[in-house]
């Protein structure tokens, strides 16, 4: 029999950290590499919040199974990463986000309408949202990331440590520094 998730409180927490204790990439990339790899092509890292690859992305039937009513594609566009209204039709709300894994691209120019897409969709009554790229670990996982620290308060390290709970993630270097000057952005805006 499988265990119950158990997932934290959906009430913000103060990390506690001052801006002289944000932690160097070295450190996060540290965080990151800790725990086991996962295998899942889906797992559930917040409640109704699914992280997960295109092969979950493409499967219309598990989607519909799942109670999948809100998809966003954090790979949007790219080669093996197609979806939008025409796949979906009108039983699951789309985004997409047209991000490469690529250290250099600027994800960060998707935080915000990402957070609210999310946020809006876990506010919907039994709403439940798949976030994705194609494998589920940088794009996706950043995007996510983001939305736990903008919507819920979390530092950087309380985030990854939450998603990380259930699943094995890595974003890239560059999706990291990103991440990081969030995290000193949101506790400079709340005067920690």
């Amino acid at each position: 029999m499988a265990e119950a998730a158990v997932f934290p409180s959906k009430e913000p927490e103060g990390s506690g950290m001052s801006m002289a204790e944000v932690p160097t990439i070295k450190d996060i990339e540290q965080l990151l590499n800790t725990g086991r790899p996962s295998c899942n092509h889906v797992d559930e890292v917040w409640p109704d919040l699914f992280l997960g690859d295109l092969v979950t992305a493409h499967n219309r039937f598990g989607l519909w199974k799942m109670g999948i009513t809100h998809v966003l594609n954090a790979a949007h566009g790219t080669m093996f990463c197609q979806g939008g209204h025409d796949f979906y039709g009108t039983t699951i709300d789309y985004y997409g986000v047209p991000a490469y894994d690529l250290p250099d691209f600027n994800i960060s120019q998707y935080f915000s309408s990402a957070a609210e897409f999310i946020h809006k969709a876990l506010n919907t009554p039994g709403a439940k949202i798949l976030v994705h790229c194609a494998v589920g670990m940088s794009r996706s996982a950043t995007l996510v990331l983001a939305y736990l620290m903008i919507k819920h308060q979390l530092s950087l390290v309380k985030a990854i440590e939450t998603v990380k709970e259930h699943r094995w993630i890595s974003p890239n270097r560059g999706f990291l520094k990103q991440l990081r000057n969030l995290d000193i952005q949101l506790k400079q805006k709340i005067g920690c």
